[in-house]
C-alpha cells in the first residue's frame, strides 16, 4: 500500500484493530477530550480549592481592619471570713476599630490580594498542563493504534509468504528449511503484533484516567495529527515565555507577597492605635441586690518597647524567605528557558525525521514488492523477503514515530511558551 494511500484511509486508519475488538464505541475527538478533562479531571479541581483558600486569605485580612466586637462577662461567688456569699454577675460589651497598625494591615490585605490573582493564575495554568497532557496521551493512543495496523499488516505479509514457501516446498522447489524460517519469522511477527495491541489498550487506559471517566468505557478517537509547520525561532519562543507563562507571572506574585511579609513583620516595631468604645455592667445578687452600669470610649495605644528580638526574628525570616522567592523565581526562569530550547530542538528533530521517512516508505514497499517476486519466481533468497519485509516495517513505523513526535513536541513548546 501507497503511503499516500494510507494518509487517505481515514481519521480512523489507526485505531482499527481497536474498533474491531471492542465493537460499538464511544466517539471522541482531541477538544472533546480536553473539555471533559477540564470538567472531571481530579488536579484541577485541587487546584480551584486552593483558590477557595486565597480568597478566604484575603477576607481575614479584610476583616483585620475593620470594625470588631467582642463580648465577655462572667459569674463570680465569694465568702468573707464571716461564711458571707457575695454573688456577681459581671458582662461587658466592647468595640473597637484600628487606627494604625505600622502597616501591618495594609500589607495583609495587599498581600492577599496578590495570593487570589496568584491563585487564578496556577489554576489557568494547570488547565494549560492538562490540555498538553491530554494531548500526548490523546496522540500516544492513535499512535499506537497506527503501530497495531503496521504489525498486523507484518503479520499478514509472513503468513502471506509462508503460504506461498509451503506451496513451493509441496511443489519440491524450495526447501524445508524455508518453511522453517518463514514459520519463525511469523511466529516473532505475532508477538511484536500482540505488544503492540497492549500498548494500545494501555494508551487507551491513560487517557481514560486523565478524563477521570468510565475505565472500561470503549473509545473511538476521532482526530489525528495534521502536520502545520512551525515558524517561529527559539529566541522569539523564549521571549513569548516570559510574556505568557502564568505560572512565572505567579512565581513574581509570591515575590511581592514576601516583600509585603517583610514590611508586615517590621510593623511590630511600631506602635498599634484603635478607636474603642465599650459597656459594662456589674450585678451584684447577694448580700444586697445592686447592679451598676459603665460606658467607656476612647484611643487605645499598645507599643512594644522591648521584647527580647521577637520582632527582629520575625522581620530576618521575612527578609530570608523574600530571599528564597527570589531565588526560586530566577531558577524557574532557568528552567524555562531551558525546556522551550528543548522542547523547540526536539520539534525540530522530529519535522525533519517526518519529511525524510516519507520517500522511504514508499521505496520499502517497493523494494518488498521486488524481493517477494523474485522469491515466487526462484530467483530470490529467503533472506531477501526477511530483509524487505524487516526494512518495510522498520521504515513505516518510523515515520508514524517522526509524524506524532513532532505533533506532541509542538504542542509542549506551546505550553512552554504558556500558549
Amino acid at each position: 500500500m501507497r503511503l499516500g494511500a494510507k494518509l487517505a484511509a481515514g481519521l480512523f486508519a489507526g485505531v482499527l484493530w481497536g474498533q474491531a475488538a471492542l465493537g460499538s464505541c464511544a466517539a471522541l475527538s482531541l477538544s472533546q477530550a480536553v473539555d471533559m478533562a477540564w470538567q472531571n479531571n481530579t488536579s484541577l479541581q485541587v487546584t480551584a480549592t486552593d483558590e477557595a483558600a486565597a480568597a478566604a486569605v484575603l477576607k481575614k485580612a479584610r476583616g483585620a481592619s475593620g470594625f470588631a466586637l467582642t463580648a465577655a462577662g462572667g459569674f463570680d461567688r465569694t465568702k468573707d471570713s464571716e461564711s458571707r456569699t457575695t454573688d456577681t454577675l459581671t458582662a461587658k460589651l466592647t468595640a473597637a476599630l484600628p487606627l494604625y497598625t505600622g502597616g501591618r494591615n495594609e500589607a495583609a490585605i495587599a498581600s492577599g490580594e496578590l495570593g487570589v490573582k496568584a491563585a487564578a493564575l496556577l489554576t489557568q495554568r494547570e488547565r494549560e498542563n492538562i490540555r498538553l497532557a491530554v494531548t500526548t496521551a490523546y496522540y500516544d493512543a492513535l499512535e499506537y493504534g497506527k503501530t497495531v495496523k503496521v504489525d498486523q499488516e507484518s503479520v499478514d505479509n509472513y503468513q502471506a509468504h509462508l503460504t506461498n514457501v509451503t506451496q513451493l516446498y509441496t511443489a519440491g522447489s524450495k526447501a524445508r528449511i524455508d518453511v522453517l524460517r518463514s514459520s519463525v519469522e511469523l511466529s516473532n511477527a505475532q508477538q511484536t503484533l500482540i505488544r503492540a495491541q497492549s500498548s494500545y489498550e494501555i494508551g487507551l487506559a491513560k487517557l481514560r484516567n486523565l478524563l477521570n471517566m468510565d475505565r472500561t468505557e470503549p473509545l473511538q478517537l476521532t482526530d489525528d495529527v495534521v502536520y502545520q509547520p512551525f515558524a517561529g525561532t527559539a529566541e522569539t519562543c523564549i521571549e513569548q515565555a516570559y510574556r505568557q507563562r502564568k505560572d512565572l507571572t505567579a512565581d513574581a506574585l509570591a515575590l511581592q507577597q514576601k516583600e509585603l511579609a517583610v514590611k508586615e513583620a517590621k510593623a511590630g516595631y511600631r506602635p498599634q492605635v484603635s478607636l474603642t468604645a465599650g459597656v459594662s455592667l456589674d450585678d451584684q445578687r447577694q448580700p444586697v441586690r445592686s447592679q451598676s452600669h459603665a460606658f467607656t470610649g476612647g484611643v487605645s495605644v499598645s507599643w512594644d518597647l522591648f521584647d527580647n528580638g521577637v520582632v527582629q526574628g520575625s522581620v530576618d525570616a521575612a527578609k530570608a524567605a523574600r530571599e528564597a522567592a527570589r531565588l526560586g523565581l530566577q531558577q524557574v526562569r532557568e528552567d524555562m528557558d531551558l525546556a522551550v530550547r528543548q522542547e523547540y530542538l526536539n520539534m525540530r528533530e522530529a519535522e525533519k525525521r517526518f519529511n525524510s521517512t516519507q520517500a522511504a516508505v514508499n521505496q520499502a514497499e517497493e523494494n518488498y514488492t521486488i524481493a517477494r517476486e523474485k522469491y515466487r519466481a526462484g530467483e530470490g533468497l529467503m533472506l531477501d523477503i526477511i530483509d524487505a519485509q524487516l526494512a518495510l516495517s522498520t521504515s513505516e513505523l518510523n515515520y508514524i514515530s517522526a509524524q506524532y513526535d513532532y505533533a506532541r513536541y509542538k504542542a509542549a513548546l506551546e505550553n512552554a511558551m504558556g500558549e
